[in-house]
């Protein structure tokens, strides 16, 4: 009898969730994660197609922990449950699998967006759509597999753009850039800002001066102000 000196590895399992209202998308990402260093695991997929199928799962007793949840952003909601998007399913999981790693995937360019993402749900990955390609997804999910935070190249880019061109606001400035957005006309926003209304005034010429739409209208103020990340 010989004895073979080789440690037994076993076959590590992982539980993953996918969530995405295209289908196939969904076998996309389970084609490259199945790809993953099969030797080494052994990946146990549920997957879902909204909201509300995702909280059925999230709720079934019968369901094990997640290790990693892709989540698309934009699905058809739950109102019911107050689900709206994948970042409300994102805060469901951390609340109920505070282990799990999430992965949102989106659309969505615009850089107030992309930083409310990080801000409030600080992902383990976050890929801009347009990004994606097979190699893209696979290096996504072997650096959240290590550890690592993993952004897309996109994300990368609007995020040092952001550094690199930063602009600074006190919240008075903040507030009247929230009011101006929801149509509150300026003789109204003392009511709701505690300076006068002269300095609102000031303060909404040097935000024009500030962005450089000095002639611009307060829509393009806005706008230009929610593209810098601002409010």
């Amino acid at each position: 009898m010989t004895f073979d000196p080789t440690p037994f590895s076993p076959v590590l399992k992982r539980n993953i969730l996918i969530v995405d209202d295209h289908p196939f998308i969904i076998e996309g990402y389970k084609n490259a994660i199945t790809r993953y260093n099969p030797k080494e695991y052994d990946f146990v997929i549920a997957q879902a197609f909204d909201c509300r199928s995702a909280y059925d799962l999230l709720e079934d007793k019968d369901t094990l922990d997640f290790d990693i949840a892709f989540l698309d952003i934009s699905m058809p909601a739950y109102e019911d449950k107050e689900l709206f998007s994948g970042e409300d399913l994102a805060k469901l999981i951390m609340k109920k699998m505070p282990h799990c790693k999430i992965i949102l995937l989106t659309m969505y360019t615009e850089l107030l967006k992309i930083k409310t993402i990080i801000r409030t749900i600080n992902p383990n990955g976050l890929v801009i759509k347009n990004d994606l390609t097979f190699d893209e997804l696979l290096f996504a999910f072997d650096k959240v597999m290590k550890n690592e935070k993993y952004y897309s190249q996109s994300v990368v880019k609007m995020l040092n753009q952001s550094v690199h061109n930063s602009i600074e606001i006190d919240q008075f400035d903040k507030q009247i850039l929230f009011h101006l957005s929801k149509g509150t006309q300026i003789e109204e926003m003392s009511h709701y800002i505690p300076i006068s209304l002269r300095a609102i005034e000031k303060r909404k010429v040097n935000l024009k001066d500030l962005l450089k739409i000095r002639t611009g209208s307060d829509e393009e103020l806005v706008k230009e102000a929610k593209s810098k990340g601002l409010f």
